[in-house]
């Protein structure tokens, strides 16, 4: 899992010192499995927020780890054009490339260690696909990506792209130099990643060394979730066992505490975990195939909107490409 990383981790700005004083570190409450599936046009994925309660979620919707999976020659798929509305797709890839455009004129090549931030708002058609090399070749490919839910005031927000490249995260380092970690969005410990949100939410990708342990402050009115892409440790006060695809749901608190095993897996010989957390919208959610919106009458209207053409166009150079979306 190279994402973006340094060759020493002191180098670089550290994580403050917990103060005990006021610490008040988050117990995990659920831990659940990801069960594996298969998205777009063929490639695996973990379904990382199956069976968890949107209302412990809020104000993410639905996570993907894409892979981890090496392709052979013609094997690589992607995503055909498909539309969305009322909330934000984030892609954060670890290993491989992807390739991105929409009917805003947003997109471009996502690789080790960057991100696309793409805001549906209103309504987008948009398609991922592996370059052609990339198909010719096979290769190695991991990534995440996150639906995060937008309030009623913004779901009809103008389409935006952001291009997030990898060394444009923040990077920290714990205390001792164990965990390495990459604030996307957000910001840790003062420290303030790139991506721009509508909603307040912290997006980290962490890396531990095995046998380290790091303790970050966590805002006291956002959810916590840590979900592990590889390796096996503990999480939250009590030491929660957790390993590859699980996913801990934190209560309140203001610190998360997360340790890797002292042995890991020759394939997987760090843990790597991503730390979400955000300010919940509570607002009713109703959501069917690629559109999450407040009520079932809004989602239903999304669809006549998408056969009407009023979600965009396919692109000219695309157009012989059949979009596909499911049903209300």
């Amino acid at each position: 899992m190279p994402a973006i990383t340094v060759d020493n981790p002191l180098a670089l700005p550290r994580l403050a010192p917990i103060d005990p004083v006021v610490d008040r570190p988050r117990v995990v409450t659920s831990l659940t499995t990801a069960p594996q599936g298969y998205e777009g046009e063929g490639f695996p994925v973990r379904r990382a927020f199956a069976g968890v309660d949107l209302r412990a979620l809020d104000p993410f919707i639905h996570l993907d780890q894409m892979g981890e999976v090496e392709y052979g020659a013609g094997e690589p798929k992607g995503t055909p054009w498909h539309p969305h509305r009322g909330f934000e797709t984030v892609t954060y890839m670890i290993d491989g490339e992807m390739a991105h455009q929409d009917s805003n004129g947003g997109g471009g090549l996502i690789t080790n260690g960057d991100t696309q931030w793409m805001t549906a708002g209103g309504g987008i058609l948009h398609i991922e696909t592996p370059p052609e090399h990339l198909v010719a070749s096979g290769g190695l490919f991991h990534g995440l990506q996150l639906w995060v839910n937008l309030p009623r005031a913004s779901k009809f927000a103008s389409p935006r792209y952001q291009d997030i490249r990898g060394n444009k995260v923040a990077l920290l380092s714990s205390p001792d130099g164990g965990a390495l970690l990459r604030v996307i969005a957000g910001e840790l410990d003062g420290h303030a990643g790139p991506g721009s949100t509508y909603t307040p939410i912290t997006i980290v990708h962490a890396t531990l060394s095995p046998g380290a342990s790091v303790t970050v402050p966590w805002r006291g009115d956002f959810n916590a979730l840590v979900y592990v892409l590889g390796g096996a440790g503990t999480v939250g006060a009590k030491g929660r066992p957790i390993r590859t695809g699980q996913l801990a749901v934190l209560e309140d608190g203001n610190t998360i505490t997360v340790a890797a095993n002292p042995t890991q897996e020759s394939r997987t010989p760090n843990l790597d975990v991503v730390l979400l957390g955000g300010q919940p919208i509570r607002e009713p959610v109703a959501m069917a195939g690629p559109f999450v919106m407040n009520t079932r009458a809004e989602v239903v209207q999304a669809f006549e909107d998408f056969r009407a053409g009023r979600l965009g166009s396919i692109p000219a150079v695309h157009a012989d490409v059949a979009g596909e979306t499911g049903q209300p």
